[in-house]
């Protein structure tokens, strides 16, 4: 990776003298790639939240009341990864890999408290990796790490390398309706423009959107990263009234709640429209690296659909980790196609780096660069990927088209190739391949730390099952106020020092 103009190198390097970054200068100039040499790209990256798998009317299996013709637009003009698979099975654990470009278990995020109480400050995440001349905001969603600590905002997107934001950081999903800040409840979290809690009016999707639009047109004449992070069509279940009767009367037959999820979606799918027909207008889409996915699998909470994988949001299986996923960059590479090699959110920032012609070091990110599948220089990218949920005992590996899911030592292997739906357990006739993979998952394990919020990374067998030396079963109520309360100690700990 050059060193020359990045913020991440200044913060770790900042006794730099005079004669030394004369020299870098001189040798970065040198090794200047043909890339850097054009215009380097813009970095978009629209990433929705918990929108269901057969939510997008892109998938031949939706159903029929799933419309989103601007996202079937955008994946007409780039790619569509039929395997694009997220890092974390809930929102804020596939956030902090997006950022880091690594596996988050690195950093102690397994589950959506680990992550959403914010993993350390001074860890580099993606706009640090950028050059100096790119400008970057953080629009919509945060998911890592709360504002307890206002107005310091240790954990606030321009502490963290963004140069402006319009966002709220509050845990799971905000009100759509209420945006002001001084709100309680549930859904009602201060509204940041930059560091400072604003009140807005208007309806949230909307709102993100019209940002999004704005930041645009104000940084057209440079480079710039956008990372806006719809908090649609997560929890609540809010859309305008005349759009869910419109859904009713178009679909009679589905129900409300369907009804209200296809009117969030529909001004989702508009938004995405917006920007895409922005970077148009501004002749800037050619030149823009534009990553669209989901942060997990669609909520059954929400009545997402995720036809035709198995679970939802939560779960390991494919409904919780697969996503849609579609890359743009017509100056690079012809869209219109799909490719079936796996890939995953993580790899997003690699990508980026490469678009830069940034090396990318294997020792800092577990993600690669999409690059040369999306060219057609290679049809392979990660030899295996993982999953874990830490204690929980709930674990994927995947190597080639084999999936091995271990919940609590009970181990479920499938061929993903022969059946995306998981029906079929072949564990029991691949005895060996569930054991080379275990031992994969074991030697991955060892190398992550425990998670953020207490508890170790590993699942241990005797404590889940407490009737060793006459102990009674602890049960699930039990473990949760256990857990609860000492999250609740943790947090009075930290919040002494």
């Amino acid at each position: 990776m050059n060193v020359k103009g990045h913020r991440w190198a200044r913060r770790l390097s900042p006794q730099l003298s005079l004669a030394s970054g004369l020299a870098l200068i001189v040798v970065c100039g040198i090794f200047t790639s043909p890339r850097s040499m054009a215009r380097v790209p813009n970095i978009v990256v629209i990433l929705t939240d918990d929108q269901g798998y057969a939510d997008i009317s892109l998938n031949p299996l939706h159903p029929q009341e799933v419309a989103t013709p601007h996202m079937d637009a955008l994946a007409a003009d780039g790619v569509v990864f039929r395997q694009g698979y997220t890092s974390g099975h809930v929102c804020s654990p596939t956030r902090a890999g997006l950022m880091l470009g690594q596996y988050q278990q690195r950093v102690g995020v397994y589950s959506a408290g680990d992550g959403g109480r914010g993993f350390r400050p001074d860890q580099p995440i993606f706009p640090s990796f950028l050059p100096d001349d790119y400008v970057s905001t953080a629009i919509g969603k945060w998911h890592l790490g709360l504002d307890e600590d206002y107005p310091e905002l240790k954990w606030h997107a321009m502490n963290r390398g963004f140069d402006e934001c319009y966002k709220f950081m509050g845990r799971g999903g905000h009100s759509y309706f209420d945006l002001r800040s001084d709100s309680e409840g549930k859904f009602a979290h201060p509204i940041y423009r930059n560091k400072q809690r604003i009140h807005d009016e208007g309806y949230l999707t909307n709102r993100l959107s019209e940002e999004a639009v704005s930041f645009i047109e104000r940084n057209k004449t440079r480079p710039f990263f956008l990372y806006l992070a719809y908090n649609a069509v997560h929890a609540p279940a809010e859309a305008p009234e005349a759009d869910i009767e419109a859904a009713l009367k178009s679909h009679p037959g589905i129900s409300r709640e369907r009804a209200v999820l296809m009117a969030m979606l529909k001004h989702l799918d508009d938004g995405v429209g917006d920007v895409v027909a922005k970077l148009k207008q501004e002749e800037l889409f050619e030149n823009t690296l534009l990553f669209f996915l989901t942060d997990n699998g669609g909520s059954k909470a929400m009545s997402a659909n995720n036809a035709p994988l198995r679970g939802f949001k939560g779960s390991l299986d494919e409904g919780g980790i697969r996503t849609p996923f579609i890359v743009s960059w017509p100056n690079e590479f012809k869209g219109g196609r799909t490719i079936d090699t796996p890939v995953i959110s993580f790899d997003i920032l690699p990508t980026a780096l490469d678009a830069l012609g940034e090396s990318i070091p294997s020792d800092r990110f577990d993600g690669k660069s999409l690059l040369p599948l999306l060219t057609g220089k290679s049809k392979h990218l990660h030899s295996t990927l993982y999953w874990s949920k830490g204690g929980e005992g709930d674990w994927v590996v995947r190597q080639g088209d084999w999936k091995l899911h271990v919940v609590r030592g009970k181990p479920e292997l499938t061929n993903l190739a022969k059946d995306p739906s998981e029906t079929t357990n072949l564990a029991g006739q691949h005895a060996e391949r569930v054991q080379e993979m275990t031992d994969v998952y074991q030697r991955w394990i060892d190398q992550m730390v425990d998670p953020i919020t207490g508890g170790s990374r590993f699942w241990n067998a005797a404590e889940a099952d407490q009737t060793q030396a006459g102990r009674p079963r602890q049960n699930a109520r039990q473990r949760d106020r256990d857990k609860k309360r000492a999250e609740q100690k943790s947090k009075r700990d930290s919040e002494r020092k």
